[in-house]
């Protein structure tokens, strides 16, 4: 298996919670995850019709009649588990007793927070990051990884990328979003997603979104939550701050898998994606996913934003996780050559903000970093290595 950066943070979890909970997209890699990390507990996947219904019938003995130190798999599928889970866990406070993970992230989260509130580490597991996937191809550049994205069977098994995101995608619609649509909407869902992707790092309207796909207002904002909620797409918050400027308080649009984007967009090779209009928008949500995947990789809460006010001064990604005072601001680029006109946003926002010259990067697709009057340059791929320390 390739190596993940959240197994260490995992089995700490357990050293501090009774219940841990891996949560992410389907297929990032919970349930290797999991079993790799705490090998010596049993594990027990509700995907088994026959468990399942024992968990269902009686939750009460599915859970006294086994040992602590339970994986459940798939815990969604058995709501009523949760209740008792509580019980247990409480009666002996001890950490590390069960750990808990499911693909349907918005059923398994609101168990959680019903039951299991102040009981629970939760743990976010997105696909691959490039340092991740650069452990199984040393050679990968981030051109091919921007293609492959970073969903883990797609790396280990050489599935064409075609084949894996076509039944990804099928895999996802049948069993995670069905229960929520009607089955009329299911082609328009479809169509929806491919129409996300052609917004990607634009801002988010669900009024223009509705008037282009022929439905309701009330139909885009609830299959946005659906989006977002299953780890498909995430939102950049506008920053605010006490400013005297009229700031856009509309989010952007991300995908936090870049493979699933560029599939979506029908880019296929290089050379298809170097030419896309829309290469600049990929390269800026690389970016930006690989930032989210390094904080919660070490277990921390990306706090994360864009700039832009009523001139059309913008930064595309405020990074306020370390400091809300004297936040990293970056300006992404696509290109391979630097000129001073791309840092102009970043001194006038970063003086704007009192945010000191060491902290206004450019990251652009270059060899080398350096400093050119002040503003780092700086290649992406050492933005996406860089090492992020877990939480104390």
């Amino acid at each position: 298996m390739i190596p993940r950066l959240l197994t260490e943070q995992a089995q700490r979890s357990a050293t501090w919670f009774p219940i841990v909970s891996v949560t992410g997209p389907r297929q990032s890699g919970k349930s290797t995850l999991v079993k790799n990390a705490f090998a010596d507990y049993t594990y027990l996947n509700l995907e088994d019709l026959e468990l399942r219904n024992q968990a269902n019938v009686d939750p009460i003995s599915f859970v006294r009649n086994r040992s602590t130190h339970l994986i459940i798999d798939e815990a969604q599928y058995a709501p009523d588990l949760f209740s008792v889970l509580q019980v247990v866990s409480d009666e002996t406070k001890q950490p590390g007793q069960f750990i808990l993970s499911g693909s349907q992230n918005f059923l398994l989260l609101k168990q959680i927070k019903q039951s299991l509130a102040g009981r629970v580490g939760v743990l976010k597991l997105l696909p691959l990051s490039y340092a991740e996937a650069l452990t199984a191809h040393p050679e990968l550049t981030i051109e091919e990884f921007i293609l492959d994205g970073g969903y883990p069977h797609l790396h280990a098994a050489h599935i064409p990328r075609s084949i894996f995101f076509e039944s990804y995608l099928n895999s996802y619609i049948e069993r995670d979003v069905t229960d929520y649509l009607d089955v009329r909407n299911l082609t328009t869902f479809r169509t929806f997603l491919r129409l996300c992707a052609q917004h990607v790092g634009g801002l988010i309207k669900a009024t223009s979104l509705a008037n282009e796909l022929g439905a309701t207002y009330r139909t885009v904002k609830s299959w946005m939550s659906i989006l977002e909620s299953s780890y498909i797409t995430f939102s950049l918050p506008p920053y605010f701050g006490n400013l005297n400027k009229r700031l856009t308080k509309t989010p952007k649009l991300y995908f936090h898998d870049t493979g699933l984007l560029c599939y979506l967009l029908r880019i296929e090779t290089v050379q298809d994606l170097q030419e896309h209009p829309l290469f600049g928008e990929i390269i800026e949500n690389l970016v930006i996913s690989e930032t989210v995947k390094r904080y919660y990789n070490a277990l921390k809460t990306p706090e994360l934003y864009f700039y832009r006010d009523d001139s059309k001064i913008e930064v595309d990604l405020i990074d306020c996780t370390h400091s809300q005072t004297k936040p990293e601001l970056i300006e992404i680029k696509s290109g391979r050559m630097y000129h001073d006109r791309f840092a102009r946003h970043l001194r006038s926002v970063g003086t704007l903000l009192n945010v000191p010259e060491t902290n206004r990067t450019v990251a652009m697709r270059i060899d080398s970093p350096y400093i050119d009057h002040g503003i780092n340059v700086c290649p992406i791929r050492n933005l996406l290595l860089r090492g992020e320390p877990p939480v104390a």
